[in-house]
C-alpha cells in the first residue's frame, strides 16, 4: 500500500512539474488579433468604435450581463474617453481608456482588467483601405505574467478571444454595410 501511495506522489510530482516547465516556455508576451473586410469606409466604422456609448451596438461583451454598470467619461469620443465596467463572472470588472485616435487608421486602448484576473494589456482598432473596403483589425496584446503562462497550458487563449473579437467585427460589418 505505501508504495502505491509512493509511486501516485511520484506521478503527481512529475505531472506537476511537467506542467511548470510547460508554462515556462510560453512567450513573455501575448498578442490576439482578427481582422475582417467590411465594404465601408474608415469614416464610417471609426464613430463605432471611437465612443464607448456606441460599443453596446457591437460588441460581443457587451451583452453577457444585461445587468453590467458602466461608467463613461472622459472625452465624448477619441482620444480621452474611458469607459469602465463591473458586471458578473462572464464579463468581470476592468476600464478602458483611448490613448491614441485617427479616424482614419487606428484607435489606441488602455484597457485594464481588474477581475477575474487582473490584466493590463493594450487594445488596437486598425483601419486599411483596399479598394472599395476597409480591413479593419482588432488586436489586443500584453505581457504574459506566470500566471498567464499556466493559465495558456490549459487555455487556448488566441481561440477564446479571437472568436469574441470575430463577433465583434461582423457586428460592425453589418452596422456599416446597412
Amino acid at each position: 500500500m505505501l508504495k502505491a501511495v509512493a509511486i501516485f506522489a511520484v506521478v503527481i510530482a512529475v505531472g506537476l512539474a511537467a506542467v511548470l516547465v510547460l508554462a515556462l516556455t510560453k512567450p513573455d508576451m501575448f498578442r490576439v488579433e482578427r481582422s475582417l473586410a467590411v465594404r465601408a469606409p474608415a469614416g464610417a466604422i471609426y464613430p463605432l468604435v471611437a465612443d464607448f456609448h456606441r460599443w453596446t451596438d457591437w460588441s460581443p461583451y457587451e451583452g453577457r450581463d444585461p445587468a453590467m454598470k458602466r461608467t463613461i467619461g472622459g472625452s465624448s469620443q477619441g482620444k480621452g474617453a474611458t469607459y469602465a465596467w463591473d458586471g458578473n463572472s462572464n464579463v468581470g470588472a476592468g476600464h478602458m481608456e483611448i490613448l491614441e485616435a485617427d479616424a482614419s487608421s487606428k484607435l489606441r486602448i488602455k484597457l485594464d482588467f481588474e477581475r477575474p484576473f487582473e490584466g493590463h494589456n493594450t487594445a488596437e482598432f486598425t483601419f486599411v483601405p483596399q479598394g472599395d473596403a476597409t480591413l479593419v483589425t482588432w488586436a489586443m496584446y500584453g505581457p504574459a505574467p506566470f500566471l498567464s503562462k499556466l493559465m495558456q497550458v490549459f487555455i487556448n487563449m488566441d481561440g477564446m478571444i479571437g472568436k469574441d473579437f470575430e463577433a465583434g467585427l461582423v457586428s460592425l460589418k453589418k452596422l456599416t454595410e446597412k
